[in-house]
């Protein structure tokens, strides 16, 4: 006879009042839960920003099957390609014959060579002590017109060191081929989503006439390739740091960065230090603050004191995001992450201080797999894991900020909280597509 082992409404271990909740990890880490709320993007989709470049994955069959179906339902199998790992390869030992001869066969066979090939090695490489440079070394030799890159799916990464998120991240740029910097040129790297071309720190660099590039605006090989001649590179999303001291050490470009915030301080702050590289004066945008500040008014004139819940998918700093709104008079009452951003720890002790009693929940925890998914009321859920968690079709349905920053951003946040909280979202058909503002096959 089957017995229930714990009450499914109960969340220890699964939530915690922010005012008992540790920085940066809330809860203790274990079996893990994953939410079909798949908008957030993984490392194929990452990959396929590098316009024209081929992506090869040499891993097991079952480690195959999610990055195979990434790459189907994106549209994208004529870019991807497999190499299966046997136990025989394990144990016979030509790992390394095995990546090079495969490597091979699947760009013999395709219908010209791509400019550049992604090659993705698994853990089992690096257990075994597989000579990952000379399988690169060899592959150069035979196909001398293609750059090739040393990409990473490995899970044992993900709770030491680099994640395989900023390590694909890091890596998007590992093709760049040195030029001459050009001092009117800048970067923004890092970042799966284009900047907004509204963004405060778009319309700066374009008003102070310079040449702005990022990987997702590219449309070629060759317009990728020009990102090797800015002479800085500016990160805002923490995930990207490694990017930006990666270029520093490889391409000699300066890095900024100027982190994603929703305070007004924060965000004049970042945009002097911008200003002071460029050479002009920053204003402090005060227009901007004034738009921003009449948008969360009129939001809450609309919304009111309906329940607002906030996810990490949404923005890598939550915490950031409910202290702007309770400031401005919303209920925020729980935030769904499982550790926080280092930038976040001020917002972290002030909620602590002025809202001790809201709620963190975890989001991979087992018990997050059968707890009540109804909030018992209309809620208006920022981010798809808290549309799903709460079960609200009054929803933002964004991931990594959206590419909105500054003051824009957060005029651009209180519009969208009104659009979310007036019209209802089909929640179950939008959070199954998996990387948000990829071509979808669903």
């Amino acid at each position: 006879m089957l017995k229930r082992i714990f009450d499914p409404t109960d969340t220890t271990g699964a939530s915690v009042k922010i005012a008992d909740a540790s920085f940066p990890a809330p809860f203790v880490s274990g079996l893990e839960y994953g939410a079909p709320a798949r908008g957030t993007w993984n490392i194929v989709h990452t990959g396929m920003l590098i316009p024209g470049a081929h992506q090869i994955f040499v891993c097991a069959d079952n480690c195959l099957r999610g990055v195979v179906l990434t790459a189907a339902e994106m549209n994208a199998l004529d870019r991807f390609s497999t190499v299966a790992i046997k136990e025989n390869n394990v144990l016979d030992g030509d790992m390394e014959e095995l990546i090079i001869e495969g490597v091979s066969d699947i760009l013999n066979r395709l219908p010209a060579l791509p400019p550049a090939v992604l090659v993705y090695t698994s853990c089992v490489h690096h257990f075994i002590g597989c000579d990952l440079d000379y399988c690169y070394r060899t592959l150069r030799e035979r196909f001398p017109g293609v750059s090739f890159t040393d990409c990473y799916m490995n899970p044992i990464m993900r709770k030491s060191g680099l994640t395989p998120d900023q390590i694909m991240r890091r890596q998007l740029y590992s093709l760049l081929k040195p030029v001459p910097h050009d001092p009117k040129s800048i970067n923004i790297i890092g970042n799966n989503y284009a900047t907004d071309e509204n963004s405060d720190i778009v319309r700066f660099i374009r008003e102070n006439g310079m040449t702005l590039r990022e990987a997702p605006l590219c449309k070629t090989y060759s317009e990728y390739q020009e990102m090797a001649s800015s002479s800085l590179n500016i990160t805002y999303n923490p995930v990207a740091l490694a990017a930006g001291e990666y270029l520093k050490a490889a391409q000699n470009q300066e890095h900024l960065y100027l982190p994603l915030s929703y305070d007004a301080g924060e965000i004049r702050s970042c945009m002097s230090r911008l200003g002071e590289y460029l050479g002009v004066e920053y204003d402090g945008c005060p227009e901007g603050e004034q738009r921003a500040e009449e948008a969360m008014k009129q939001a809450l004139s609309v919304i009111g004191r309906t329940p607002v819940v906030i996810d990490y998918t949404v923005t890598p700093r939550p915490l950031s995001m409910a202290v702007l709104l309770l400031k401005h008079g919303f209920n925020v009452t729980r935030i769904y992450a499982d550790s926080f951003a280092r930038e976040d720890e001020e917002a972290f002790i002030w909620l602590q201080k002025n809202h001790p009693g809201l709620e963190i929940y975890a989001t991979v925890q087992v018990k997050l797999r059968v707890l009540p998914r109804n909030y018992g009321e209309k809620v208006l859920a920022i981010g798809q894991k808290a549309a799903y968690f709460t079960g609200s079709s009054n929803f933002i349905n964004m991931v990594e900020g959206g590419g909105y920053y500054g003051f824009s951003g957060i005029e651009k946040l209180a519009e969208l909280m009104t659009e979310a909280f007036n019209e209802e979202k089909d929640t179950r058909c939008l959070i199954q597509q998996k990387g948000l503002g990829c071509e979808s096959c669903i």
